[in-house]
C-alpha cells in the first residue's frame, strides 16, 4: 500500500519547519507528501518545495485545496492531514491494517487536542465518541479512503464549510469507517482563541443546521 498524504495550507510558514521534520519521515518511509496551497503570500509553497515536498496551487478553499492535491497523488490511500495535526508513530502501518481485510474502505483516528483549557481534554474523546456513534468523521481526525472510491465520488464536494461531514455521509454508502484508536494530536489554538465553550457553541450550532438542511455557504458565514 502506498500512503498520499494531503495537506492544505494556507500562510502556515512559521509552523512549517516544526511540521516538516514531522513529516520527513514519513516520506522516507515511502510516503508521498502534497501540500495543496491555497494561495500563500509568506513563501509557504516554496519552504515545501525547497524542503523535498510537492507543493500544489489551488483555489482557495480546503475542499478544493485537498482535491487538487488528491489529482496530483499516485498513492492507493489519500490521508487528509491539517496543517496544525500531528500523525501518531506507527501511522502508516495503522491505515494498512484498518483497511487489510477489504471491508472496510476508509476511515479515520482518534483525536486528543492540545492546548491550556481543561476543556479541551473532554472535547477531543466527545468527538471520538460522537464519530463512532455517528460514522461521521471531523478533518481533524486524519480522514483517509482508498483513492479508487475518493476518484468514484468525485472528491470533496465544492463547499466552503463541513466538507468533511458530507463527504463521509458518502462514504458510509459504501463501509463504516475504520476507527483507529491511536490519537492524532490537533492544535486547540481555535478554542483558545475563541473561547471553549463559545466555539463548542458555535460548532454544535452549525453542525444541527446543517442537519436541518442550511446550505454550507450560509453557515461559512456564520462560521467566520
Amino acid at each position: 500500500m502506498k500512503l498520499s498524504i494531503i495537506i492544505p495550507m494556507l500562510d502556515e510558514a512559521p509552523q512549517l519547519p516544526e511540521l516538516f521534520a514531522h513529516l520527513l519521515p514519513l516520506q522516507r518511509a515511502g510516503c508521498e507528501i502534497i501540500f495543496a496551497d491555497g494561495g500563500s503570500t509568506d513563501g509557504s509553497p516554496d519552504l515545501a518545495e525547497v524542503t523535498g515536498f510537492t507543493a500544489v496551487n489551488a483555489p482557495r478553499g480546503r475542499a478544493r485545496q485537498m482535491n487538487a492535491g488528491a489529482a496530483r497523488a499516485t498513492g492507493d490511500v489519500l490521508l487528509f492531514l491539517h496543517a496544525d495535526t500531528r500523525l501518531p508513530e506507527g501511522a502508516i502501518r495503522h491505515v494498512a491494517d484498518a483497511l487489510a481485510h477489504g471491508d472496510q474502505c476508509w476511515g479515520r483516528f482518534d483525536v486528543c487536542i492540545t492546548g491550556r483549557p481543561f476543556m479541551l481534554c473532554v472535547i477531543g474523546p466527545l468527538i471520538n465518541w460522537r464519530s463512532r456513534l455517528t460514522g461521521i468523521a471531523t478533518g481533524d481526525q486524519a480522514i483517509f479512503v482508498r483513492r479508487n472510491l475518493f476518484e468514484r465520488l468525485n472528491g470533496y464536494p465544492d463547499q466552503p464549510l463541513m466538507e468533511d461531514v458530507e463527504l463521509c455521509k458518502r462514504l458510509l454508502s459504501f463501509s463504516h469507517p475504520a476507527c483507529i484508536a491511536h490519537c492524532v494530536m490537533t492544535s486547540g489554538r481555535r478554542w483558545e482563541t475563541h473561547g471553549v465553550w463559545r466555539t463548542i457553541f458555535l460548532m454544535w450550532r452549525l453542525r444541527w443546521a446543517y442537519w436541518r438542511g442550511v446550505g454550507a455557504t450560509e453557515l461559512a458565514k456564520a462560521y467566520r
